[in-house]
């Protein structure tokens, strides 16, 4: 008896869970890891320590596949396009995978299908900012963006989300800039790197959303419930499913847009479109697409335990072509709280607490060394009234952290 080997590029969390939903099925695993400390190297028995940007390195470890997918979206793509000349299967493939590693190119692709997005441009200096503010403010062309860029000190006509094209995550790699002088700094420290720069409207949203989807090779997908995504200082603190209050035709059209986005992009495996809730002069709600993640992701952790097939189950079966799995949630309500690095109390006396407390909770450790702001696990709560859901997952969280104490 057979079974398949999946390899995945990168050994973190990501991996170490997708390694977790594939061992019911007898999925064999290898794995790239930058380190043998990594989340995933810790669990997984085959592993090869090596970097991925080596393209030796690469096509050694996928020569032993069935098929290769990603734990992240930093492989460059040439490589993708060299092993897929060497006959190796790539999911998602290299020309899906660079909407979710080039910022400007994911740009240029959604406009090409009609998604909703906030305005943008690739920018080179401050002048061009400058003047891309005073487009999104409404100014004349004329109306002072020539002579902001000339002033350093002057102010942007609005706010600019300013992102590195690419290699950005977790709110590294963006920044908000208010004033000319503050854009040239940021395209200045950008600069040596050679990465493009994109500017965006600052949007002013009402909440963060995220659809996340499954597509198969043979084009099967599901989609599972839009949730809300609460932020802190750039990274995922809660997510809520579903989202509270969203109505059922917001709530379908964000699923459908993110079925389209996959599809038309070809994408193979799991797809989170995270996304801005917006309102529009005359109150009514809408949508616009912030970035893209082909691969499992911290919006979908919730489905470990709130959904009948985890976001991590149906990636592994989109990858290797098997039936797709039913998305459709648990419970009422599931929130998932991210643990994130801070001062730890001895770890068996805090699941002696939480545990005991909330003989329900369920608890999701890295193995990951503790660094501040680093998401190190995440907590799973679900049940049928949403504010006690949410405290209880917000409860354990803060306990594994170590800023409560009762």
């Amino acid at each position: 008896m057979t079974f398949p080997v999946v390899g995945m590029v990168g050994g973190g969390q990501l991996a170490r869970m997708t390694h977790e939903a594939g061992i019911p099925l007898g999925i064999r695993f290898r794995i790239l890891s930058d380190t043998p400390q990594d989340s995933a190297a810790q669990v997984v028995n085959d592993v090869t320590v090596g970097d991925y940007r080596d393209l030796d390195t690469l096509l050694a470890f996928a020569r032993g596949c069935d098929v290769l997918t990603f734990d992240h979206e930093h492989v460059p793509t040439a490589h993708l396009r060299a092993l897929e000349a060497e006959g190796i299967t790539v999911r998602p493939g290299p020309d899906a995978l660079v909407h979710a590693q080039d910022k400007a190119v994911m740009r240029a692709r959604l406009a090409e299908i009609g998604a909703p997005a906030p305005r943008h441009r690739v920018v080179a200096d401050a002048r061009d900012v400058a003047a891309f503010a005073a487009e999104v403010a409404g100014a004349a062309e004329d109306g002072g963006s020539a002579g902001a860029a000339e002033d350093g000190g002057d102010a942007l006509a609005a706010p600019v989300v300013l992102k590195t094209a690419r290699g950005g995550y977790d709110g590294k790699g963006v920044w908000v800039v208010r004033t000319v002088a503050e854009a040239a700094g940021v395209l200045d420290a950008v600069a040596a790197s050679g990465v493009p720069v994109l500017a965006e409207e600052k949007v002013p949203f009402v909440r963060e959303l995220a659809a996340n989807v499954v597509r198969s090779p043979h084009g099967q997908a599901v989609a599972y419930p839009v949730v809300e995504s609460v932020q802190v200082d750039g990274v995922c603190d809660t997510v809520v499913a579903p989202a509270p209050d969203l109505s059922e035709e917001l709530s379908g059209e964000a699923q459908q847009l993110a079925l389209t986005v996959a599809r038309e992009l070809g994408v193979v495996g799991h797809l989170a479109v995270e996304l801005f809730e917006v309102r529009a002069a005359d109150g009514t709600p809408g949508i616009l697409v912030n970035e893209l993640a082909m691969r499992p992701h911290n919006s979908g952790h919730w489905t470990m335990d709130g959904a009948v097939t985890s976001q991590f189950a149906n990636h592994l079966r989109a990858v290797l072509d098997l039936p797709l799995g039913d998305p459709r949630p648990r419970a009422p309500w599931t929130v998932m709280a991210n643990v994130l690095g801070g001062d730890f109390p001895d770890m068996y006396r805090a699941y002696l607490h939480c545990m005991a407390r909330d003989p329900g909770l369920k608890i999701h450790m890295y193995g990951k060394d503790v660094k501040p702001g680093r998401k190190v696990g995440h907590v799973n709560t679900y049940g049928d009234d949403l504010d006690v859901v949410r405290e209880r997952a917000r409860h354990a969280a803060d306990y594994l952290r170590g800023t409560i104490d009762e």
